[in-house]
């Protein structure tokens, strides 16, 4: 599955190089709580069809309503989608949130931009699906928009003149490793948006992988990592439990940009890991803060598909700046309950 914001591009596109009136709708400002983050997007067409969102649905309801209403009499719309971009605050009221299904306190602002150029918008698209980060600028006096590329993510910025919203790429996952838990880990991470690769040299692993939309690799896991080419908006797990393949994959990816660099293993294994690098391999323990392991959230996990959920809580904690609590970290976490367990048993 493709991020959200690719999707509702793509489905944009579509409509207008259809000719079919459409607008894209921007979440520009929130005040309290908010049911989806500044920058959010949707799109509706002039038929009803709406892809993305900007609230739990209430909202986009109200947008249907208003803009594909019809005249009983002549059949004609209403509200037309057409003109200069247009500001709509919703939740100012107590009320108001409540009939729109906002939080308490919650107040959302939406631009409305109207009929967006389906050729740009096709640009926009081939960028980023280049892995391209793109700055797109609309003017807001005027309806104009224009792309610009960029090497860094940038918070969406709005002023009386100007709405600016940065795209980037797909996030992208590299699994060292084709077993099963890398199977529940990939679909986990299509379904949030990402791409995943997976590289195993065993064919006997390589052969069993039935997940489809990843994309395999044969080489030998280190290679793997430099062709990737890793960036800001990738993250590496290595999940073959093999020092062979996994140390030098990891070794490798510590010297990128990637966000997320993580290892399965028990404590004692990781623990091994970290002083066989820095013993072996000269890698210094600073560099070796940024690797993660044993991988995952603390949850009790024990099947596969629970370990997978604990490793994806972990990485879209990462992605999505969320400070995590050492009660959280698995290693920390199991020394707690295994000194409970001592406690209880000698009491």
């Amino acid at each position: 599955m493709e991020n959200i914001d690719l999707i509702v591009l793509k489905r944009l596109q579509a409509w207008r190089a259809s000719d079919l009136r459409a607008m894209l709708v921007t979440v520009t400002r929130t005040w309290g709580s908010s049911p989806r983050p500044i920058g959010s997007i949707m799109a509706m067409a002039e038929n009803g069809q709406v892809v993305g969102s900007v609230s739990g649905g209430c909202i986009e309801d109200d947008l249907i309503a208003s803009f594909t209403r019809r005249d009983p009499q002549t059949g004609h719309t209403e509200r037309q989608m057409e003109g200069l971009p247009k500001t709509l605050r919703y939740g100012i009221k107590a009320d108001e949130a409540h009939r729109f299904g906002l939080p308490c306190g919650g107040t959302l602002e939406l631009v409305l931009e109207f009929n967006p150029d389906a050729d740009q918008l096709l640009e926009l698209i081939e960028q980023l699906d280049q892995g391209t980060l793109v700055l797109r600028q609309l003017d807001l006096q005027t309806g104009e928009s224009a792309l610009e590329t960029t090497q860094t993510v940038q918070s969406l910025k709005l002023n009386e003149q100007t709405l600016q919203n940065c795209f980037g790429p797909s996030y992208r996952m590299l699994l060292i490793g084709a077993g099963q838990l890398a199977e529940y880990v990939a679909t986990m991470a299509i379904f949030n948006g990402f791409t995943v690769t997976v590289c195993d040299p065993r064919q006997e692993y390589a052969a069993g992988w039935s997940t489809t939309n990843i994309t395999q690799m044969s080489d030998w896991p280190d290679d793997a990592v430099r062709l990737f080419k890793p960036d800001r908006r990738t993250c590496i797990v290595a999940l073959t439990h093999d020092p062979k393949l996994d140390d030098a994959a990891l070794m490798e990816a510590l010297e990128t940009e990637a966000f997320y660099i993580g290892a399965i293993g028990s404590r004692a294994n990781s623990e091994a890991r970290r002083q066989r690098m820095i013993e072996h391999f000269d890698i210094t323990p600073e560099s070796l803060e940024r690797l993660r392991g044993p991988v995952g959230l603390y949850i009790g996990s024990k099947t596969p598909p629970e370990i997978a959920v604990s490793i994806m809580a972990e990485i879209l904690a990462v992605k999505n700046g969320v400070a995590l609590s050492k009660d959280q970290d698995v290693a920390h976490a199991k020394a707690i309950q295994e000194s409970k367990n001592i406690f209880e048993h000698s009491a």
